[in-house]
């Protein structure tokens, strides 16, 4: 699934070339989606309107439109939001088109259709339940190890799952936690004192990076991403850790796997 760096790679990628100009239509092609398509609702809000800027909360992408409205997108575990020319044919398992003033189209395709594509009022986004439980964003300034351990008072519990807490920090889903708690020397089943440097400096570099393609990750010009060329730990059980050499092991943590270096991750 496309987590924060893949979804700020995303917003960075569109946004010089959407900005300023204007959804003339909004074409559903199958509503389908984890939470269907308002096909009407969508329309009503974007058909007409001006992109005025890309924001990203969380692993959602904002499409900000003139007249206080904004377009939601979650790519869920396999879409892609790209641009193409206005006369290219029809991708498989295209869910949505948005049709825009200069000739180009912006296709959002999912063919596992878990994602999600709704637009709302840009002054009631914070209130939504899409958005209201969310927690702090990693990468502002005010994110630290105070955030995070006031987060975890009176709280029990090993630290990965913890910091892939959305109500608490949002964004920092498997392949980051794993490498983050790698760079602090954290083992994933301890204390959440040591984490926040590392989280906010793995996500830099992955955005740097463009992301992670495991599987069908790609910015809105269609190229992959390259961090996993970067990964420390991830997905690596069995091989030697590059600061140690010792073996990457596995675990699994809330049904999720885990992998980290027994020697440096105490």
């Amino acid at each position: 699934m496309p987590e924060l760096p893949e979804i700020e790679v995303l917003r960075r990628s569109l946004e010089p070339h959407l900005v300023g100009d204007r959804v003339e239509r909004v074409e559903v092609r199958n509503r389908a989606l984890r939470e269907p398509i308002d096909a009407r609702a969508l329309s009503r809000r974007a058909a007409g309107r001006d992109i005025a800027t890309l924001r990203r909360r969380a692993k959602y992408l904002l499409i900000d439109l003139t007249g206080g409205q904004t377009v939601v997108v979650h790519l869920g575990m396999s879409g892609r939001l790209t641009l193409a020319p206005g006369g290219a044919p029809p991708e498989p398992h295209e869910h949505a088109v948005f049709h825009l003033r200069s000739g180009r189209k912006l296709r959002l395709r999912d063919p596992r259709r878990f994602g999600l594509l709704f637009a709302l009022p840009t002054a009631g986004l914070a209130a939504d339940p899409h958005f209201a439980h969310l927690g702090v964003e990693p990468l502002e300034p005010g994110f630290s190890g105070g955030v995070l351990a006031a987060a975890a008072a009176g709280r029990r519990g090993p630290v990965k799952p913890f910091l892939m807490d959305a109500t608490v920090v949002v964004g920092v889903g498997n392949i980051y936690a794993s490498e983050a708690l790698h760079r602090a020397g954290v083992h994933p089943a301890r204390s959440v004192a040591r984490i926040s440097a590392a989280s906010r400096a793995v996500l830099r570099q992955a955005i740097e990076q463009g992301g992670t393609t495991l599987n069908d990750f790609a910015d809105g010009e269609g190229r992959s991403g390259y961090f996993q060329v970067s990964l420390g730990v991830y997905d690596r059980a069995g091989e030697p850790c590059a600061a140690c050499g010792t073996a990457v092991r596995r675990l699994v943590q809330a049904g999720r796997s885990t992998f980290y270096c027994p020697r440096c991750q105490r």
